[in-house]
């Protein structure tokens, strides 16, 4: 068994990242996040194509905020799938994240141990400083889960680039 941990990221699928970044902003009190394309190879479902993606990131409290638009590459269908067949602006919950700490070894022993009833439906290779991968758990818990790693390095540099904001209740709670 591996149990889902706390989530560090919630993370939604739209097909306007500027309109979705706005509605966080507007209703939610999210003033700014990074904004990226994201490249890479992938294997979707069995696919293997290029992954091509715009992203928006925002840590807010404890949790971080992923906003993701497909832009192309024969393989994000696992994110277009969800978003409205006649184009009208969505912005679809799709997915929470776990992040496991420490070395690759932690890594690999948690792959090791997800169940067959978590299959493993995309990985992406953005490199040796990470490693990701989507399992189905639509049919337990209505929503994919990512699981990802990063070296020291890369958590590093995240946390520097990507802008954290305080909410006011975290801040009354939390001192």
């Amino acid at each position: 068994m591996v149990p889902l941990f706390s989530p560090f990221q919630l993370a939604w699928v739209t097909n306007d990242l500027d309109r979705s970044m706005a509605l966080f902003r507007d209703e939610y009190g999210v003033p700014e996040f990074m904004v990226m394309e994201s490249r890479f190879p992938a294997v979707v479902h069995g696919q293997t194509g290029e992954m091509v993606l715009g992203i928006a990131l925002a840590n807010v409290d404890d949790k971080q905020f992923e906003l993701i638009q497909p832009i192309g590459g024969g393989v994000d269908f696992i994110y277009r799938d969800v978003l409205p067949a006649d184009g009208s602006f969505a912005n679809v919950f799709h997915h929470v994240c776990i992040r496991i700490e420490g070395p690759l070894a932690n890594w690999d022993r948690h792959v090791a141990n997800l169940r067959p009833s978590q299959p493993i439906v995309y990985t992406g290779d953005p490199g040796d400083h990470v490693r990701f991968m989507y399992t189905d758990d639509r049919p337990s818990l209505g929503h994919y889960v990512e699981h990802v790693w990063f070296n020291a390095e890369t958590t590093a540099q995240m946390k520097a680039a990507i802008p954290h904001h305080v909410s006011p209740a975290w801040a009354a709670a939390n001192g």
